[in-house]
This record gives C-alpha cells, sequence and structure tokens, in this order.
C-alpha cells in the first residue's frame, strides 16, 4: 500500500514557474515507478511525465516537454515536478501515482495508487 500527497500548487502568472512535491508512505517508494498526470476542465487526465524506480530514465508528453523537468529522491520518499515557462493551457489538477514497475511507465491503467490532485492554475 503506498499513501501519495500532493503539495505546491497555486496560481501563477503564465511564463512562470512551480514545483509540485509529492509525498509517498511506504518503505518501498524505490520499487515503484512514479508519474505525474493533469485533469483540466471538462477533459480527461493525461500523462505529463514519468520517472523510473532510480531516477535514470524519464519520458515527457510532447506538450511539456523542455518545459517540465521530474526527478525524485528515493532517501525521502518524494517526487516532484518542476514546471517553468507556464502557460494558461497548463492549468490543470495535477496527480501524483505510482506503478508497481521498476522501468518509468506512461499507460494510466498500470498505476495503482494516486495522490488526491492539487490545482495550477496559469493566468494569461
Amino acid at each position: 500500500q503506498v499513501q501519495l500527497v500532493e503539495s505546491g500548487g497555486g496560481l501563477v502568472q503564465a511564463g512562470g514557474s512551480l514545483r509540485l512535491s509529492c509525498a509517498a508512505s511506504g518503505r518501498t517508494f524505490s520499487s515503484y515507478s512514479m508519474g505525474w498526470f493533469r485533469q483540466a476542465p471538462g477533459k480527461g487526465r493525461e500523462f505529463v511525465a514519468a520517472i523510473n524506480w532510480n531516477g535514470d530514465s524519464t519520458y515527457y508528453s510532447d506538450s511539456v516537454k523542455g518545459r517540465f523537468t521530474i526527478s525524485r529522491d528515493n532517501a525521502k520518499n518524494t517526487v516532484s515536478l518542476q514546471m517553468n515557462s507556464l502557460k494558461s493551457e497548463d492549468t490543470a489538477v495535477y496527480y501524483c501515482a505510482a506503478a508497481p514497475a521498476l522501468y518509468a511507465v506512461v499507460i494510466e491503467n498500470r498505476y495503482a495508487y494516486w495522490g488526491q490532485g492539487t490545482q495550477v492554475t496559469v493566468s494569461s
């Protein structure tokens, strides 16, 4: 069982930056692939970024590549998402998720545990 709690969301102007964090419970954090997903108003949830168990492999959606960076600290049981050059279309609820796999997982239904989400609003 893994419990995930996101933090760091808020309101930011277009072009600004935010850093999301996700704290995980449990002693097996390093055996999970971690990911970030988002859901904008009226839309389905979409993949944003994923990272493998030790952080040396990452994947990003085309819409955030070059602007967002995912990282993890297994000693602290945390995963982060640094978001730069934010756009209004990045406005969404952002979710942290954990998948029981050592490689980076990009498929949503492979993720077994989800946080409650944190709101990110980018004003233009």
